[in-house]
């Protein structure tokens, strides 16, 4: 069993709360570091704590001005005047006590996984409280007040010059990510979204390609509403290892958002648990063939928290530990904790029963019409 993987993590995560009603609820952490504890996944070695991101790292990214707002922000009972203009006080990213430090620590946290990975401390590391790829230079959006997966990128080049392969395989469009690496050409973005055709951010279309020196190093894969697993994968099985070799990156950055997952109330794709035993497997292989085995894993959307976000972020775990892990019953004292919490009956395996769903009427459209956007995407990518 490799140890040469970290988990960056602290209950400290759940800071980071914007109210009761709100689908990003940071809970969903603590059922999966339980989960990972009841399949006995971790170590006491296996654990490092986050720290905060200094406000030059967070300005890797993001305008001054715009970091003091939220910093104001989170220590004022009313709401500024200029919170809007940031993106702030909206129904998505409501304003809440000490918010700079909550968002902050999960910065710091992906910047924990990055020191650890690119000065040879870990092979791999997860910090599950990251991928919060919506937030821009100067607003807070979908959820996101500060991007951790843009600063660490950019974190990446600065201090360690890397070429970076960034995959985002969130439902939702890895917006914030795209624009601020989109004419750079040692920073290959990789985005497999529900299409924006009815879903937010509304961008993420394959004709989005990069610009200037950046031309072809942003790839987009919207996929048609209610795909499924077949179809998914096998998309993300022909894109992911051509592009990967034809870039040739030096570290791989994965945003793991669960949020395909048929259970999740916000998106419209039909998968399974079954992809998010695929999906880290493959960027697990590719980065001990490409780049040494470096691969840094963020977390991202997910608002199934009880019976989606637990199971898929600990397949993520056990991939990059190299404890696989079956179809196999949760852990009884798992169930019998959360249980009496949780609104909805609990799954009882790891992987879903898909016998009694019924089929989509659309699965050989859809399916065709995923092949011809891959098509595509793939026509000005650089290929390996």
């Amino acid at each position: 069993m490799s140890r040469r993987s970290r988990l960056i993590y602290s209950p400290d995560y759940t800071s980071y709360y914007f109210h009761d009603e709100h689908p990003f609820n940071q809970q969903r952490l603590l059922l999966m570091y339980d989960l990972m504890n009841e399949f006995g996944l971790l170590a006491a070695e296996d654990v490092v704590a986050p720290r905060p991101a200094k406000e030059d790292e967070l300005a890797l990214i993001h305008d001054r001005r715009y970091i003091e707002t939220v910093k104001a922000q989170g220590h004022s009972d009313v709401e500024l005047p200029q919170a809007a203009s940031f993106g702030l006080g909206t129904e998505d990213v409501p304003c809440f006590p000490r918010m700079h430090e909550a968002a902050s620590l999960i910065v710091g946290g992906t910047l924990t996984a990055v020191n650890l990975v690119m000065n040879g401390e870990a092979d791999h590391a997860f910090n599950p409280a990251g991928g919060l790829h919506h937030a821009f230079r100067g607003r807070a959006s979908g959820f996101c007040i500060y991007n951790d997966c843009s600063i660490a990128i950019a974190y990446l080049r600065k201090y360690y010059d890397a070429r970076v392969l960034y995959i985002d395989t969130d439902a939702h469009h890895g917006d914030g990510v795209q624009w601020a690496f989109y004419d750079d050409p040692y920073v290959m973005t990789i985005s497999l979204h529900e299409t924006g055709k009815y879903l937010f951010p509304g961008t993420g279309n394959v004709t989005e390609r990069g610009e200037g020196q950046g031309y072809g190093y942003s790839v987009n894969i919207p996929l048609d509403a209610f795909t499924e697993d077949q179809s998914y994968l096998e998309v993300y099985r022909e894109l992911i290892p051509k592009v990967a070799k034809g870039f040739r990156p030096d570290v791989i950055v994965t945003q793991n958002g669960c949020d395909a997952h048929a259970y999740d109330p916000l998106t419209h794709l039909s998968c399974s648990m079954r992809i998010y035993q695929e999906i880290p497997r493959l960027a697990h292989q590719l980065a001990h063939e490409l780049c040494d085995g470096r691969w840094i894993a963020v977390g991202g959307g997910g608002y199934d928290i009880w019976r989606v976000v637990p199971r898929a972020w600990t397949l993520v775990w056990s991939e990059m530990t190299d404890q696989q892990l079956e179809d196999t019953p949760l852990p009884h004292t798992w169930l019998e904790r959360w249980q009496p919490k949780s609104p909805l009956p609990l799954p009882q395996y790891l992987f879903d029963d898909l016998t009694p769903l019924p089929p989509i009427p659309r699965r050989a459209e859809i399916t065709e019409k995923n092949r011809i956007t891959l098509e595509r995407a793939l026509a000005y990518a650089p290929q390996g």
